[in-house]
């Protein structure tokens, strides 16, 4: 992360998910908890894309962001909560599944009407039934993920 970042101008946060489906929320989670982290920084721009994230990419485009990080439940078959960058190569051997479009499709989209460095950030959930609390795993991850946002944002910031 810190290296992605590295010499930024403005950073765009994605949050995706669906928040009534349990760990899936994690993405709108991180994204309803970064606009309060990031309220008085204008080179952070927040948008909960919820499960319509193509929705966004209009406004995205308008804020003209030099780096996007996508922030999502992402499958990966290891121990919830896990959490890591998914290389853009990679996405396509993890389930992403509760989005109206794939998420490669629309960091394809980006890439091509963006100028902007894109990296998707995946949390392994444990659970994503409808109606089910965030795990606990999940909860801290997500605690993990707003600490190192603002440690290296701040320490980034030129």
């Amino acid at each position: 992360m810190k290296k992605f970042l590295r010499g930024y101008k403005k950073i765009v946060i994605l949050g995706i998910g669906n928040e009534i489906k349990g760990d899936d929320a994690l993405g709108a989670i991180i994204a309803q908890k970064s606009l309060l982290l990031f309220d008085k920084n204008e080179n952070i721009v927040v948008f909960d894309g919820g499960t319509v994230p193509e929705n966004y990419t209009g406004l995205i485009r308008k804020e003209n962001p030099t780096h996007i990080i996508l922030v999502d439940a992402v499958d990966m078959k290891k121990e919830p909560g896990h959490i890591r960058v998914v290389e853009k190569e990679e996405i396509a051997n993890y389930n992403i599944s509760t989005h109206a479009m794939p998420i490669s499709f629309l960091i394809k989209y980006m890439e091509t009407t963006l100028s902007a460095q894109i990296i998707l950030l995946g949390i392994q959930p444990k659970s994503m039934g409808f109606a089910e609390p965030i795990s606990k795993e999940v909860e801290e991850s997500i605690g993990e993920v707003l600490i190192t946002f603002d440690k290296v944002i701040k320490e980034n910031f030129n």
